[in-house]
């Protein structure tokens, strides 16, 4: 009989923890249909000229880097699970249409309602191999970006991911880390890689125009279809270095 009622405690615990700590137990899926990048080695058609992106509103919240997140008046909105591995730097939430979004140093990206405190979805934003490694680095420290109804995010965990902003049902994974902010137009994001290649992603399915090698991982400056970075130029429509 004891043993039955630890159990039915251990389980009301877990689920009492679940709407606070969206860390989700149980056999996790694969993001990824495969591990093949799909590498098209063809141009970028018609890149714009320069890039405005508008998707997000000015965010009056504070991430720690225990995964926690905090309003300006010292309320905490969401706290998730602390991890030992996890890479210095500030971590910036986004806000969209009232929400609050947040990569943690556990490869998840949450959406936050602020008003309630509760955690509308949680989507995996790593490699799956990853996980079994026991050190791996799984941040999402890359800006994420909303655009169209999607939610974009990149993460050390060798995953960057389209998603539903409504439901944070995964469209599409391809396996490529990225630290850095990535640039995003209406069918293309550019985003420098962990491997420093810069990446012209498809945004339609995940398919890569193009990857080119760069000197210096940075950060990508998009201007009159040229992207910087560091010192190297390149061509956003071929990928050529300039």
């Amino acid at each position: 009989m004891k043993k039955y009622i630890v159990l039915f405690c251990l389980a009301f615990a877990i689920c009492a923890c679940e709407k606070h700590d969206p860390i989700l137990s149980g056999v996790r899926n694969s993001i990824f249909n495969t591990d093949v990048i799909n590498v098209l080695n063809t141009p970028v058609q018609n890149a714009p000229e320069n890039i405005q992106y508008e998707g997000t509103k000015p965010c009056p919240y504070v991430q720690k880097s225990d995964n926690t997140v905090w309003a300006e008046n010292d309320k905490k909105i969401f706290s998730g699970f602390a991890t030992n591995n996890s890479v210095d730097g500030v971590r910036t939430p986004v806000c969209s249409g009232g929400f609050v979004y947040a990569g943690l140093t556990t490869g998840e990206l949450v959406k936050i309602n602020p008003k309630t405190r509760s955690v509308e979805w949680v989507a995996d934003v790593y490699r799956q191999s990853n996980m079994t490694g026991g050190a791996s680095v799984l941040d999402i420290v890359a800006p994420i970006q909303i655009q169209n109804g999607y939610v974009y995010a990149g993460g050390l965990g060798g995953a960057f991911c389209k998603m539903s902003d409504k439901t944070g049902a995964t469209k599409w994974c391809i396996n490529i880390g990225t630290g850095h902010p990535f640039i995003i137009s209406t069918d293309v994001a550019w985003l420098v890689d962990t491997e420093n290649y810069l990446n012209a992603v498809r945004l339609r399915d995940g398919a890569i125009y193009w990857r080119t090698k760069i000197k210096k991982a940075g950060i990508p400056v998009y201007q009159d279809k040229v992207i910087t970075i560091e010192s190297t130029r390149l061509d956003a429509e071929s990928g050529a270095v300039l």
